[in-house]
């Protein structure tokens, strides 16, 4: 993997350590160490330089994460106080800032602007996922906008039928370039033109949680050019739900059950949780090694995911894969899926689950814009070379709000949450490629993700 200057690849590669502790002995670690602050689940920061309010505690510009203290700015971070009638912090390029965090979700609520110019700022977490898109603010004015963000490690307690045990994290893609999703922190990204926050809040939140499960189109990519649907979910919805996307890269609802991913997905759900499940192109090669098929072995591991997450409280939602990115000489869409997708469709018939058919949705999204102008929807990560299987931030953004679409259609009450304006997605009238405004994550990879090798 290649890194841009100012990427998280020095600091996941030390906070692994905390990540892979936490699956098995770091309460004794830590108790022995002595030297890490008292843990908390509540954080009143501010910014800027001035006098902190009553309650928060001031964070100055050279503050780099400490153990000892509990948060600071990642490496490469460069910032700066920015004094003003409210004063706030102020950056020229993406800075990644960290508070640790037991697992669970929480409430963030970021105060924005205050400076004499205007500001722009965009918020992603842990892995690149979007929580707030350019909140802009006028001179001299601030806002304030609260997400519901999951903190997670690989700890998977005992109880109700699970074993304590830890998710078969991959060495090194999730013990190093995704560590950031497995430890012990919150990792804010803070983006935009002109970026300026002067207070966090996080609380703890006991909320609803939409659980992701699935291959490399649905997780969280470390990297660009590659994102997924997935990582975009939390920005269409409400603060009040938070997303926790359990799907990884090159994985099929077989590898689900063996890397204990489903385990860890129930050991932590309440009763009414929602689980979106997209698996389909890693099943795939199950049919050349012979170890399988769509109406055989892909249907069962559908059923025994149904019936964990029944049995655990949770609402099911089974989701069709999205299709390749290949048209014919008339310009429509070749089927490479369709029957992973008929399984998929006549696997929650039978189990009488919802259905969200992103297969079907995602054809008209491509045909829309066509072959050519369809690479735009695609990670590039070499000029000229497209990945015809994993999407950019675009990509992933417009077929995020089929996902949601889909959510709404199916009634699940997790859909209440779907922030005003979107659930009515169009696939054949996606979002003008030249509208679309979120900037791109200071990380970047030629590493395609694991899976799929058959189609690139």
């Amino acid at each position: 993997m290649q890194f841009k200057p100012g990427t998280p690849s020095l600091p996941v590669v030390r906070r692994i350590s905390s990540a892979l502790l936490l699956a098995g002995f770091s309460i004794l670690a830590l108790a022995a160490s002595g030297g890490a602050h008292a843990a908390t689940d509540s954080w009143r920061l501010a910014f800027g330089g001035g006098k902190a309010p009553a309650g928060y505690t001031a964070v100055q510009p050279d503050m780099a994460y400490d153990e000892k203290r509990g948060f600071g700015f990642e490496p490469g971070a460069v910032v700066r106080n920015v004094p003003a009638r409210t004063s706030h912090l102020g950056a020229d390029k993406p800075f990644f800032f960290s508070v640790d965090l037991p697992e669970g979700n929480y409430n963030v609520t970021i105060t924005f602007g205050g400076g004499e110019s205007a500001s722009t700022t965009t918020v992603k977490s842990e892995l690149r996922r979007l929580m707030l898109e350019n909140v802009s603010t006028a001179p001299g004015a601030q806002v304030k906008r609260t997400f519901t963000v999951n903190v997670r490690t690989p700890r998977i307690p005992a109880g109700d039928g699970i074993a304590a045990g830890a998710v078969k994290l991959k060495a090194p893609r999730e013990t190093v370039q995704e560590a950031w999703n497995w430890d012990k922190r919150l990792t804010l990204e803070i983006n935009g033109a002109n970026p300026a926050i002067s207070a966090i809040e996080i609380v703890p939140a006991t909320t609803p949680t939409l659980f992701l499960l699935g291959d490399s189109t649905v997780c969280d990519q470390p990297g660009e050019p590659y994102s997924s649907w997935g990582q975009m979910l939390p920005r269409f919805l409400k603060p009040g739900i938070a997303v926790a996307n359990h799907a990884e890269s090159g994985e099929t609802y077989r590898d689900s059950l063996a890397r204990r991913r489903l385990d860890k997905v129930v050991s932590a759900m309440r009763p009414g949780d929602t689980v979106l499940m997209q698996f389909g192109h890693n099943d795939q090669k199950q049919i050349k090694e012979n170890k399988g098929g769509p109406f055989t072995t892909y249907k069962d591991e559908i059923r025994a995911h149904v019936d964990a997450v029944r049995a655990h409280g949770g609402i099911p939602v089974i989701v069709s894969s999205m299709e390749r990115r290949n048209f014919d000489d008339t310009g429509k869409v070749v089927p490479s899926l369709r029957d992973y997708a008929d399984a998929a469709r006549e696997s929650a018939k039978e189990l009488g689950v919802a259905f969200i058919d992103l297969n079907a949705m995602s054809k008209p999204f491509y045909e829309a814009l066509g072959p050519e102008r369809s690479k735009q929807a695609f990670a590039e990560p070499q000029p000229g070379r497209i990945d015809n299987t994993h999407h950019n931030n675009y990509g992933g953004y417009e077929l995020a709000q089929a996902v949601l679409t889909g959510l709404r259609r199916s009634g699940v009450p997790a859909a209440a949450f779907i922030a005003d304006g979107y659930g009515n997605f169009d696939p054949s009238h996606p979002d003008p490629v030249a509208s679309f405004a979120v900037p791109a994550s200071p990380t970047f990879t030629n590493e395609r993700p694991l899976g799929d090798e058959a189609n690139q």
